[in-house]
């Protein structure tokens, strides 16, 4: 939100794939690896007429990431089971697990965040309405005490 705030917005201004390229010529990273991104960002740019969203829709790194998925995995639990911290591989993983979600863990955390902090948090279900510009209203609730705050909303 602060990038489209600031008149930064990806779509307009950012050459991700340029960038990829400019750090291959300047950076002891010369591996093709970055010509691969490059040409990732290019190539759905000319065909979809946008900035790609994510290396995870291009063709070939959704199918990389396919074809190795179940080996990562296990890499990930026999590194848990064996009490080696693999940090990368398994935030990674977590990432990958929540980009194909429609409901993320970011949902409980803003639960979370309104039960200790009193910060807010959007229903699910659209309850408790729009505001003028259709938006879903953000409300608080009393956690220890459901049907104080919001009485209408009490054992649903």
């Amino acid at each position: 939100q602060m990038a489209k705030d600031k008149g930064w917005d990806k779509d307009d201004t950012w050459d991700i794939g340029g960038i990829a390229s400019i750090w291959k010529e300047g950076c002891i990273i010369r591996a093709r690896f970055l010509d691969e991104i490059t040409d990732a960002y290019k190539t759905y740019q000319e065909k979809e007429k946008k900035v790609l969203p994510s290396l995870l829709m291009a063709d070939k790194f959704s199918k990389g990431v396919e074809d190795s998925e179940k080996a990562w995995r296990n890499v990930v639990i026999t590194a848990i089971q064996n009490g080696i911290a693999t940090p990368a591989f398994s935030a990674s993983l977590a990432y990958y697990d929540s980009y194909r979600r429609e409901r993320l863990p970011a949902n409980l955390t803003q639960s979370q965040r309104d039960y200790f902090g009193a910060h807010t948090y959007q229903r699910l279900d659209g309850k408790p309405g729009n505001d003028k510009d259709g938006n879903i209203l953000f409300i608080h609730s009393e956690w220890t005490k459901p049907s104080e705050k919001h009485a209408e909303y009490a054992g649903k």
